[in-house]
This record gives structure tokens, C-alpha cells and sequence, in this order.
């Protein structure tokens, strides 16, 4: 059935679209199945994506017909569909009346991507009015919190030196504390390996009072205030609660030095919003493990790792995982710097859309994935600053010396970058990041021919 009557109307502008502020606006790439026409699988698209059933229905009125949603531009060439949802659509709260990510991925991510007069459909952008911005929590805390506890200025308070313990899994409590104890003896900020919890052979509760037992040495031995991401992922809220709660209790008097992870992909929008609202007063760290299997550019379904990142700042992230654009070991562009400037900044041009957020706390970039000194300097360059945390397992557990040498090494890498320094020239006078070339002699020969000879290295 051509439902393009009703659920298509192309003489709509997107200009005014976004001056009445009435509709989220999604821009797809789309792709009918051979034998459908453009339009029509469109509309289609659209109708399912809100009021539309396969036949007509005595049961619609005037009212249902008002909030259709409307493709309202088409490019089949470039596959590129764009349709408009009334905010009316998307579902709220009895409570207290806020929106909700599921909603909108129920419409414009949900039975559309299975029909079958659809190729593929892939969602690249989309548009958020102020009135819908005002009805999503957005962040609580933000980088200037972790700034402000580090000693640093609020404003521009640089690269946050961090890393994941190492082995991902298969370390007992004294081992998993002791690493931590030797990273943060020369860096800021620890996470948990997304798949660290609760395991038989390293119980919560007697990890995390080792952990912050080395915290404490460390901070007392550096006089630096230290950072860790705890983990609290779970499939039930009550449990995600109880282990939040509990690692409170453990940190106490430095319970604001502690943020809370949750791998927000297979956890789902309502594991991170339950920690948005349960604990506003910890960061919020989106870990988005499994998010590939959407958001890959192999993937010609769901959505793109962008529009994962603007998701995670309506809801509340404090900082989300980026990739790391082309410079570590994961999937990625050098383009994908317009993920990092849509999350933090206020203004900002996506893909498609023009976004505005209307004062809502910025979400951090957090980068990993392979990474270490010697590729940090690209990185930031590519990148234009170095406002971010910088999670680097192998690029600190990894250096020749040690992990408190491996984390100055990235610190170093940040002021290398900073100064303008060429980085063989900078290695001259810093050891760490001297050391950095013998520890990752591969990405040493990739980024810096001839560095051997410049720094007197023995192989």
C-alpha cells in the first residue's frame, strides 16, 4: 500500500521545521528492497515509525492523522531520507513528565528496521528542539568536576592521564590493587575493564576496599588527588544500586573521586538513566561496549556511532567512549572529531543537523582503544585539543618501565603536543616519553623514522 499521501510531504522545509520547534528531525540513509519505489518505501518507513498500519483503520481521527510522522526531503541518489516526528509522539513520563531515549529509538529505530520493502536503514543525525532539550536530564557532572578535584582549572584544565587495569579479567583483589597502586603512583584516572564486576575469583567487596586503599597510599605518596571509574553495570537496577551504594561507602570521605561506569549499550538507555538519577553526584561513564554491531560503517542498519554520542548526552553521560579516530587499534576516521565536538560543545554542525544545546553540561570525550604516547600527538593535533580522558591499558602496562612511567609517558605526550615540540626532540629531555619509543618500537618506526638513530637506542 503508497501511503506517500499521508505520511510524505516534501514541500516542507526544513528551515521552518526547525524554527516552529514541533518535530524531531531524523536524517537516514535509506535503501528500498528492488521493485519499490523511493517515496514509498519512505513513507513506509515513516508510517510505521509513528500512526501507520498496513491497512487503513476505522479507528484513526483527525487528531492521529496531526501527528504523523512526515518525510519531508528525499535524495535516492545519495540514499538519504529525512523525516520529521511530532514531539507529541514520543512518550513521557507519569512521574514527572521527562522524555525518554527509548521512546525515540522505539519510533525511529524499532519496527522499520525489519520491514520488508527495506533494504537498509541507517540513521546518521538528528535534530532535537529546545522544548525537547529541556525535557531530557543531560548531564550532572562534567570534566571541570574531575578538573576541580585534580587541582586544575575549570576552564580548559587539559589531558586526564588514564588507564584500564590490565589483564581485562583474570586478576584476584591484591594483584587488581596493586596494579591500580602502580599506574596512579605517575596518572590521574583508573577504569574498570567493561567486563570487571563481581567475579568468583575477585568479589566486589573485597576488591574495592584494596582499591581504595591504594588511592589512598598514592595520593598520600604523589600529595596528587587520584580519580577511578567503578563499575556497576548489571542487568537489575536494584543490583546496579546496591553496588553503587556500596562502593560509596568504601570510598567515604573520597566518594567524589570515584565515577560510575555502565556500558550503556548492552545495559540500555534505562541503566544509564537509573544512574543519572540515582547518583547525580558521581560522573557518569558511558562505556558503550558491543556498540559495533549498529554502529560500524559495515553495519547498514541502526544507527552510527554519532548518533550513539548525542544519545549519551541527552541522557545524562558525563563522558562517553569516542574511539579514537583513526589513531589507536578500533574503528574510526579522522572525521569522527565532529563526535567529540557535538558532545562538548554548545553549537555545533553535525552531519546533517545543526544542533544546539542550550546550556546542558557538556560530555567528555573518553579515549581509548590502543593508544599510547607516541600516538597521543597525532591524536591531539587531528583533534585541537587535548580536553579529554585518555584510557590507555596497554600504552601504560605496556611501557618498558614501568605503568607510573607509562602514565607520565601519555602526560608528557599532551605537553609535547602542547608546546609544539617535535616529539623525537621533546624525548631528548623526558625520559618517560623516551622510553615510550622502546616500549612501542613498531609505532615508534610508523610515526618517527630515524628516531632510533636520534635517540642513541640500542636496537
Amino acid at each position: 500500500m503508497d501511503q506517500s499521501n499521508r505520511y510524505a510531504d516534501l514541500s516542507l522545509l526544513e528551515e521552518q521545521l526547525i524554527a516552529d520547534g514541533k518535530h524531531v528531525l531524523v536524517a537516514y540513509h535509506m535503501a528500498p528492497q528492488p521493485g519499490h519505489s523511493y517515496l514509498a518505501a519512505a513513507a513506509h518507513f515513516a508510517a510505521e515509525s509513528s500512526t501507520g498500519t498496513n491497512v487503513e483503520v476505522s479507528t484513526t481521527d483527525d487528531y492521529t492523522r496531526a501527528v504523523d510522522a512526515l518525510v519531508y526531503e528525499i535524495d535516492e541518489e545519495k540514499e538519504l531520507m529525512k523525516i520529521a516526528y511530532p514531539n507529541e509522539l514520543f512518550d513521557r513520563n507519569i512521574t514527572d513528565g521527562r522524555a525518554m531515549i527509548v521512546s525515540f529509538l522505539t519510533l525511529a529505530i524499532g519496527n522499520n528496521q525489519g520491514m520488508g520493502d527495506i533494504k537498509y536503514g541507517k540513521m546518521h543525525d538528528f535534530y532535537v528542539p529546545p522544548r525537547m532539550i529541556q525535557l531530557f536530564d543531560g548531564p550532572s557532572k562534567g570534566i571541570a568536576d574531575m578538573w576541580r578535584i585534580l587541582g586544575r582549572p575549570t576552564v580548559d584544565g587539559g589531558f586526564i592521564s588514564g588507564t584500564i587495569i590490565k589483564p581485562k579479567l583474570g586478576l584476584r583483589p591484591e594483584p587488581f590493587a596493586e596494579a591500580a597502586y602502580q599506574f596512579w603512583l605517575g596518572g590521574d584516572f583508573i577504569k574498570n575493564d567493561e567486563p570487571q564486576g563481581n567475579q568468583v575469583f575477585a568479589p566486589m567487596k573485597e576488591v574495592i576496599p584494596l582499591v581504595v586503599d591504594s588511592m589512598k597510599r598514592a595520593q598520600d605518596e604523589t600529595g596528587q588527588a587520584k580519580l577511578f571509574s567503578a563499575n556497576i553495570t548489571a542487568d537489575d537496577h536494584y543490583e546496579m544500586v546496591a553496588r553503587g551504594e556500596y562502593i560509596l561507602e568504601q570510598f567515604g570521605e573520597f566518594a567524589d573521586h570515584c565515577a560510575f561506569l555502565v556500558d550503556g549499550y548492552v545495559g540500555g538507555p534505562g541503566m544509564v538513566t537509573t544512574a543519572r538519577r540515582q547518583f547525580p553526584r558521581q560522573y557518569l561513564h558511558y562505556h558503550r561496549a558491543g556498540h559495533g554491531a549498529v554502529t560500524s560503517p559495515s553495519a547498514k542498519r541502526g544507527y552510527t556511532s554519532f548518533v550513539l554520542a548525542k544519545m549519551a548526552r541527552l541522557q545524562g553521560a558525563s563522558g562517553i567512549h569516542v574511539g579514537t579516530m583513526g589513531y589507536g587499534k578500533m574503528e574510526g576516521e579522522n572525521d569522527d572529531r565532529i563526535i567529540a565536538y557535538m558532545i562538548e560543545r554548545d553549537s555545533v554542525k553535525g552531519p546533517y543537523y545543526h544542533q544546539e544545546w542550550y546550556g546542558m553540561k557538556p560530555t567528555t570525550p573518553i579515549i581509548s582503544g590502543g593508544m599510547n604516547a607516541l600516538r597521543l600527538p597525532g591524536f591531539f593535533e587531528n583533534l585541537g585539543h587535548g580536553n579529554v580522558i585518555n584510557t590507555a591499558g596497554g600504552g601504560s602496562y605496556g611501557h618498558i618501565d614501568s605503568p607510573a612511567a607509562g602514565a607520565i609517558s601519555l602526560r608528557q605526550a599532551y605537553d609535547c603536543w602542547k608546546t609544539g615540540a617535535d616529539p623525537v626532540e621533546y624525548a631528548k629531555d623526558h625520559q618517560e616519553f623516551a622510553r615510550a619509543f622502546e616500549s612501542f618500537p613498531n609505532d615508534a618506526d610508523r610515526f618517527y623514522p630515524g628516531w632510533r638513530k636520534k635517540l642513541g637506542a640500542s636496537s
